[in-house]
């Protein structure tokens, strides 16, 4: 009578590499991060449960502001919670829908944003 049942029934199970997931919209996948929109505050870091974000800045002295010059995530150590997204007050750090992670390499995991940006001279 069980199996009866299940004979009109569409099949659950998806042909993964050639067909893709369709993700929910709370899904957390890859963080994906906007440099120009960074005021280096350093709340990601703070909120974040192993303190995993690592950003550089420095301050600029004759605007007083920070200058925001490396920005970066390990994956692999990464567990996705979203508490960086959540807390950025500039939403320049935002969750996307790719779950497609695994590399070769534990290196290839880490995100890196750099632009050395070289200090101009305004006075000159």
């Amino acid at each position: 009578m069980t199996t009866l049942s299940h004979v009109n029934r569409l099949p659950v199970t998806i042909q993964y590499p050639y067909e893709k997931l369709i993700t929910s919209e709370c899904f957390r996948g890859r963080i994906h991060f906007e440099f120009d929109k960074c005021i280096a505050c350093e709340v990601c870091v703070r909120v974040c449960p192993i303190d995993l974000p690592v950003v550089d800045w420095e301050l600029e002295t004759n605007i007083r502001k920070k200058r925001l010059l490396n920005y970066s995530i390990d994956f692999g150590i990464c567990i996705f919670c979203g508490n960086c997204v959540e807390y950025c007050p500039t939403n320049c750090l935002s969750m996307t829908e790719e779950y497609e992670l695994s590399t070769y390499n534990r290196h290839e995991f880490e995100l890196i944003c750099m632009y050395m940006t070289s200090k101009l001279n305004i006075y000159a």
